[in-house]
C-alpha cells in the first residue's frame, strides 16, 4: 500500500473502501472526486503513517515520506496551474486530521498554509484583493500559533493570546466584528502576531512553506496523543492504535468578499431526525469560524431563517436586510449544494454532515462524513430510511448506537409543571432536559454532582469536563458549534447562541439582563426548545414514540436470545414488560422482605430460638410473600418467572446500631440484650463468603418449604384465573451437587404436597445459579439434576479474581489506569477468565443435558459486549434490570448479526 493517496480532478487513487487507512474525511473526499462531487484536490497521508511517527519519531518518517510528500503537490500543482511556494501564482493548502471515527474538535487543522511576508503580496496582487489576502495571512499565523507553536492562554480566565490581541485591537478600534477591519488593521494584526509569537516562543515565524507544512504535518500527527484526544477516545472506545490520517488539500477561499462564504449543512435534522435540508453559513468567513462560534451563522434554506427571526422576534424585513438565506442570497449556489447532498445521501444511504465553502460563487465540497446525531435523530432516521427502502433490516439495528439509547430513557421537563418564566433562549442544538449548577471552566465541573457548564463557546481541550456535565449553555456558536456536535455525539443538552447572556470569568459571573448568577446557582436547560429557566424544574418520565417500538421489534427478529428482566416487584415487573422483556430472569425474593410491613416477621424468624419458633414467623411471612408472588404472576402472565430462594446472610435483617436494636426489642417484646447476641452471633468475618444462599436452606429447611409453598400456591392462584403461569424456582450459591440434590428433593416434596391440597398444578422448573467457579468447573454432574442454569455473574467475578464489588474502590482505578484491567469487571465480563469458567459450565452441563436452558441474570446481562459474548456461547436468554432492557434486546441482535457476518 502506499504512503500518500491523491483525489480531485474527478479522481482519487482509493476510496470509502479505504476508511481504516485513510480516515473517514480522507476517505470521503477521494469518493467524492470519484462521484464527480467538486473537490479541491490534494493528498492523504494514511493512518499507517501516523502510527510509524509514534513509534520511530520524526527523522524516520520524513526519510520515508518526504518525497512523495512534495509529489503530491507537484501532482496538485498540475490539476491548479499555481506554484507552492510561488509569490507571483501562489497555492496554499490547509492541512487537516482525520480519523476513521469522526472526533469532532479533538485534533489539529490549519488553514491558508504557504502563506509568508513576500507570498501575502503576491496574493493580493493577483486577486486584486489584499483584505482578502492579509485576513487570510493573519488567520494563517493564529492557526499555526495555536496548532502548531503551541501558544496557549496565560490562565483559564484568558482567551487565547491570539484572541486577546483582536479583541482589544477592536476596542481599541471601537469596531464590532472581524469584518470591520481594513487592510491597514489586518496588517497591524500580522505584526501583532508575529511579535507575540516571537515574545512568547523565542522564534521568529517561519516564513519557508515546506518547512510550514512539515511542521504542520507533524503538529495533527502529534494531535492524535494530545490529551483531549485521548480523552475523547477514552470516552468513546476508539482504540489508540488506529492513528489519524493527514489531509493536506488546496485552498480554496470563502473570506474574498460578499460572493463567498463558508458553511456547514446537514442532510437531515441532526436533533430530531426530520427529513428537511438544513445548516449554517457565514458570508465572507473560512470554515473554522462556523464551528468555532466567532460569529453567530446565517441559515442556509429561506425556511429556518424565518424559523430562526420568529424565534428570536426579528421582523421578516430585518431579516431579509441583514440576515437572508444562502438559498435567496446564492440561489445558483443554493440549487447546487441541494443537489449534492442529494446525491450525497442516496450515495452513502445515510445522514451526511457536509462541510462547504464557497469562493465568487463557485461551490466547493471539503468534507462529508455521518453527521452526529441525537438519539431521538438516531431513531427516527434509520427507520426513515428503513421504510424508504434505503436500508434493511440488519443495517436499522447496526446504525443504532447502544450507548444513545440511554437518552430517550432519560427524564424530561414537565411542561404543565414549570411555573417560572423563561430566563432567556437559545438554538436547541441538543435535546433533553438537564438540571444543574453553573460552572464556567470545565476542569471544575466535577465540583459538583451534576452541573451546568457555560461558556462564551466550548472547545476542544474542554472535552473531559463536558462528559461530565449534564448539559452545556453557550452564548456563541449556532447548531453545527463545537458545542452542539459534541452534545450529540455524547446525548447531552445543549442550548447554544444563547446571546443575552454575559459572562465573566474573572468574577465567576453570568448576566441576563438585570439578573446576575454566579458559580453553583442552579439552572434548568430545556435542550429541545432552547428555553433556560432558573432553577430546578421537576422532570417525568419520556414518551417512547412508534419508532422505537419498530426498531425493537426488528431487533427481537432478528437476535436468537431472549431478553428477561430482573424484577422483584409488580411495579419492575409492569416496567420490565413495557420495556418488552420476555420474562423475569431474575427476582430476588430477600428484596420483598426490606419493606417496613414485612422486615418485622423475618426479623421474628431469624431471632427465634428453634424450629418451631422458626415456623410460626415464617407462617406470618408465607402470606406476605405469596400475595408479591401473585402480583408479578398477573402481571407477567404466562411468561416464566425466575424465582430465586433466599440468598443474603441473615445478619443483614436486622439492625445494628444499639438504638435500632432497642427499637427493635420494644415492637417484638424481647429483651434488647438477646438482640445483641444474636446480632453478634450472626456476625460472620467474611459474610459473602459465609452463611448464604442454599446453606441458609439446608440449615434452616423450614425457610425453603416457606418460600417454594408462596410461590406454587400463589401461581394456582393466578393459574385459577384462566392465566397459565410459569415459575421457575432457582437455588442459589451451589457449589457441590450434593447441596442442589438437598434443596431439589425438599421443593419437588413441597410443590407435591401443595399440588395435593388444592387439586390442581401448573407447570414449573427446578434449576440453579452458577455463581461459584466450582460449580462452573462440576457443572457436568449439576445439570444431570437440573433444568436450567442461570450465571449469577456478579458474584462469579468476585470468587473468580478474589475481589469484593464493596472493595474494589481503593485499587480498581489505578489498576485501570495502569492497564492491570482493560476494564471494570463487575461491568464487562472478563472473557477471559470467568467467561472461561462460564463456557466450560455451559458446554459441560449441555453435554450431559440437551435441553438444559441456560441464561444470566447478573447485571452484566444489560451490557452490550457481555450480551455478544454470551450470545457466542450459545445461552438462551440474558436477564437485566428493567431499563436496561432495550439496550440488551438491540444488544442481542447484534451480536447475532455480527456472529453471521
Amino acid at each position: 500500500m502506499g504512503k500518500i493517496y491523491r483525489f480531485g480532478n474527478g479522481k482519487a487513487d482509493g476510496g470509502a473502501e479505504l476508511k481504516n487507512l485513510l480516515g473517514g474525511k480522507g476517505a470521503n473526499l477521494a469518493e467524492m472526486a470519484k462521484i464527480g462531487v467538486p473537490v479541491p484536490p490534494g493528498f492523504t497521508l494514511t493512518t499507517e503513517m501516523c502510527n510509524f511517527y509514534t513509534e520511530f519519531g520524526e527523522e524516520a518518517l520524513k526519510d520515508s515520506i518526504w518525497n512523495e510528500i512534495k509529489d503530491g503537490i507537484s501532482e496538485v500543482e498540475d490539476i491548479l496551474g499555481k506554484k507552492f511556494g510561488d509569490s507571483k501564482n501562489p497555492l496554499l493548502f490547509s492541512v487537516r486530521s482525520g480519523a476513521r471515527q469522526s472526533m469532532p474538535g479533538m485534533m489539529d487543522t490549519v488553514l491558508n498554509l504557504g502563506l509568508n511576508d513576500e507570498i501575502v503580496e503576491g496574493l493580493a496582487a493577483i486577486t486584486n484583493n489584499p483584505r482578502f489576502a492579509w485576513d487570510s495571512y493573519r488567520r494563517f499565523i493564529q492557526m499555526y500559533g495555536d496548532v502548531v507553536l503551541g501558544m496557549t492562554p496565560e490562565s483559564k480566565e484568558d482567551l487565547n493570546p491570539f484572541e486577546n490581541i483582536i479583541d482589544n485591537y477592536k476596542k481599541e478600534l471601537k469596531i464590532k466584528t472581524d469584518l470591520d477591519f481594513d487592510v491597514q488593521n489586518l496588517r497591524i494584526l500580522v505584526d501583532r502576531f508575529k511579535n507575540i509569537i516571537s515574545e512568547r516562543m523565542g522564534i521568529e515565524f517561519p516564513q519557508d512553506p515546506y518547512e510550514q507544512l512539515w511542521l504542520a504535518i507533524l503538529a495533527v500527527f502529534r494531535s492524535w496523543m494530545n490529551d483531549r484526544a485521548i480523552s475523547y477516545r477514552a470516552i468513546e472506545g476508539i482504540p489508540s492504535n488506529w492513528g489519524t490520517a493527514v489531509n493536506i488539500q488546496s485552498m480554496v477561499y470563502g473570506n474574498t468578499g460578499s460572493d463567498s462564504a463558508t458553511g456547514v449543512a446537514f442532510t437531515r435534522n441532526a436533533a430530531t431526525g426530520e427529513n428537511y435540508f438544513n445548516g449554517e453559513f457565514l458570508i465572507n468567513a473560512q470554515g473554522e469560524d462556523v464551528v468555532a462560534g466567532v460569529r453567530t451563522p446565517w441559515q442556509i434554506t429561506k425556511k429556518e431563517s424565518i424559523e430562526w427571526a420568529i424565534r428570536n422576534n426579528i421582523s421578516m424585513e430585518e431579516r431579509e436586510r441583514s440576515q437572508p438565506s444562502l438559498e435567496e442570497l446564492m440561489p445558483e449556489v443554493y440549487k447546487e449544494l441541494y443537489k449534492i447532498q442529494t446525491i450525497l445521501e442516496d450515495h452513502y444511504k445515510d445522514m451526511q454532515d457536509m462541510e462547504f465553502t464557497v469562493e465568487n460563487r463557485k461551490l466547493w465540497l471539503l468534507q462529508t462524513r455521518t453527521g452526529k446525531r441525537t438519539g431521538m435523530a438516531m431513531i427516527k432516521i434509520a427507520m426513515d430510511l428503513y421504510n424508504e427502502n434505503m436500508i434493511n433490516s440488519e443495517e436499522v439495528i447496526k446504525r443504532i448506537k447502544l450507548s444513545k439509547i440511554d437518552e430517550l430513557l432519560h427524564p424530561v421537563f414537565d411542561t404543565e409543571k414549570i411555573n417560572v418564566d423563561v430566563l432567556t433562549r437559545g438554538l436547541p442544538a441538543a435535546p433533553g432536559a438537564a438540571v444543574g449548577q453553573v460552572v464556567f471552566f470545565a476542569d471544575e465541573v466535577e465540583k459538583y454532582e451534576k452541573a451546568i457548564l457555560v461558556r462564551l463557546e466550548t472547545s476542544p481541550e474542554d472535552i473531559n469536563g463536558m462528559n461530565l456535565a449534564q448539559g452545556f449553555l453557550t452564548v456563541r456558536g449556532g447548531m453545527t458549534s463545537h458545542a452542539a456536535v459534541v452534545a450529540r455525539g455524547m446525548g447531552k443538552c445543549c442550548i447554544a447562541g444563547a446571546g443575552e447572556i454575559v459572562i465573566d470569568y474573572k468574577k465567576r459571573i453570568f448576566r441576563v439582563k438585570d439578573k446576575v448568577f454566579k458559580e453553583g446557582d442552579f439552572l434548568s436547560l430545556d435542550g429541545s426548545t432552547g428555553m433556560v429557566y432558573e432553577g430546578k424544574l421537576i422532570t417525568k418520565a419520556p414518551k417512547l414514540d412508534e419508532n422505537f417500538h419498530q426498531i425493537l421489534e426488528i431487533a427481537d427478529k432478528l437476535a436468537r436470545m431472549e431478553v428477561r428482566a430482573n424484577a422483584d416487584t409488580p411495579k419492575d415487573a409492569k416496567k420490565a414488560i413495557e420495556f418488552g422483556a420476555k420474562g423475569i430472569g431474575l427476582c430476588r425474593t430477600e428484596h420483598m422482605f426490606f419493606e417496613d410491613d414485612k422486615i418485622k416477621a423475618m426479623r421474628e424468624m431469624i431471632l427465634a430460638p428453634d424450629t418451631g419458633g422458626r415456623e410460626k414467623a415464617l407462617a406470618k411471612m408465607l402470606p406476605l410473600q405469596r400475595d408479591d408472588f401473585i402480583g408479578i404472576f398477573e402481571v407477567m402472565k404466562e411468561k416464566p418467572v425466575t424465582i430465586r430462594l433466599l440468598d443474603p446472610p441473615l445478619h443483614e435483617f436486622l439492625p445494628h446500631t444499639v438504638e435500632k436494636q432497642e427499637e427493635l426489642a420494644h415492637e417484638i417484646h424481647v429483651p434488647a440484650g438477646k438482640i445483641r447476641e444474636a446480632v453478634e452471633h450472626l456476625k460472620e468475618s467474611n459474610p459473602m463468603l459465609g452463611h448464604r444462599g442454599c446453606r441458609l436452606g439446608i440449615t434452616y429447611p423450614e425457610i425453603t418449604v416457606m418460600q417454594t409453598r408462596a410461590i406454587i400456591e400463589a401461581a394456582l392462584e393466578v393459574h385459577s384465573k384462566g392465566i397459565d403461569v410459569y415459575p421457575e424456582i432457582m437455588v442459589p450459591l451451589v457449589g457441590k451437587v450434593e447441596e442442589y440434590r438437598l434443596q431439589k428433593q425438599l421443593i419437588l416434596d413441597t410443590i407435591t404436597k401443595v399440588f395435593e391440597e388444592k387439586k390442581n398444578s401448573v407447570r414449573y422448573k427446578i434449576g440453579t445459579m452458577i455463581e461459584v467457579p466450582r460449580a462452573a468447573l462440576t457443572a457436568d454432574k449439576i445439570a444431570l439434576e437440573t433444568e436450567f442454569f442461570s450465571f449469577g455473574t456478579n458474584d462469579l467475578t468476585q470468587m473468580t479474581f478474589g475481589y469484593s464489588r464493596d472493595d474494589t474502590g481503593t485499587f480498581l482505578p489505578t489498576y485501570l489506569k495502569q492497564q492491570v484491567l482493560e476494564v471494570d469487571p463487575f461491568k464487562v465480563i472478563d472473557t477471559e477468565g470467568v467467561g472461561q469458567l462460564m463456557d466450560i459450565a455451559s458446554t459441560k452441563g449441555r453435554s450431559v443435558n440437551k435441553d438444559l436452558e441456560i441464561g444470566i441474570c447478573g447485571e452484566h446481562g444489560g451490557e452490550p459486549h457481555s450480551i455478544k459474548f454470551v450470545n457466542s456461547l450459545g445461552f438462551d436468554y440474558v436477564s437485566c434490570s428493567p431499563y436496561r432492557v432495550p439496550v440488551a434486546r438491540l444488544a442481542a441482535a447484534k451480536a447475532e448479526i455480527d456472529k453471521e457476518n
